[in-house]
């Protein structure tokens, strides 16, 4: 489970930074090639990054896909759960279970669906205006991030059901920081 959390993690901070990189060059590709210098202006004009546009776009809807999956797991998704946080533990218990069943099926059909789809596709010779990309790869995101959400949210529940503990997100905490200070009291 640690290698799927880290390659989560680590899969939606590469596509954060990367889509950063491509709209800050974009941004100022954009900018410099509008001043008048001779040499460097005719280098710009010729450089095209047109591309960057619809390369950024994908890589937010697969950070999206997996994030979505990653706030399951950490229990950063937004909830409203007044009415559920005031019934007595044993119904409570059940309207939760419930909530993440009903999660994990929506997000299976979807994943299923988004599978369907991208077979389909995959069958075609389709391909992204700028980049020309396969479209079933930028499509792939549908059902792999759905899928995964559908696991995050049966392994939430299991962890409800043995422990009653669900994930919160605690904003005052910083990840790895405890580890830091813990093995500098042990130096």
């Amino acid at each position: 489970m640690k290698f799927l959390d880290h390659l989560e993690e680590w899969l939606i901070a590469s596509l954060m930074a990367a889509a950063t990189l491509l709209i800050f060059v974009a941004v100022i590709h954009r900018y410099l090639s509008g001043l008048p210098i001779p040499g460097l202006q005719d280098h710009l004009l010729q450089m095209n990054l047109s591309w960057t546009q619809e390369a950024c776009i994908y890589m937010f809807v697969w950070m999206a896909k997996f994030g979505a999956a990653y706030g399951v797991r950490t229990g950063i998704h937004v909830g409203v759960d007044v009415l559920i946080n005031r019934l007595r533990t044993p119904a409570r218990n059940k309207f939760i279970v419930f909530g993440l069943l009903a999660g994990a099926l929506f997000t299976g059909i979807v994943g299923t669906l988004g599978a369907s789809f991208v077979w389909e596709i995959g069958h075609t010779e389709q391909t992204s205006a700028d980049l020309e990309l396969p479209m079933w790869i930028v499509y792939l995101a549908v059902p792999a991030g759905s899928y995964l959400m559908c696991f995050r949210f049966l392994q939430v529940m299991l962890t409800f059901l043995r422990t009653g503990e669900l994930p919160k997100h605690d904003h005052a905490h910083v990840e790895g920081l405890d580890e830091e200070l813990e093995q500098g009291a042990k130096a």
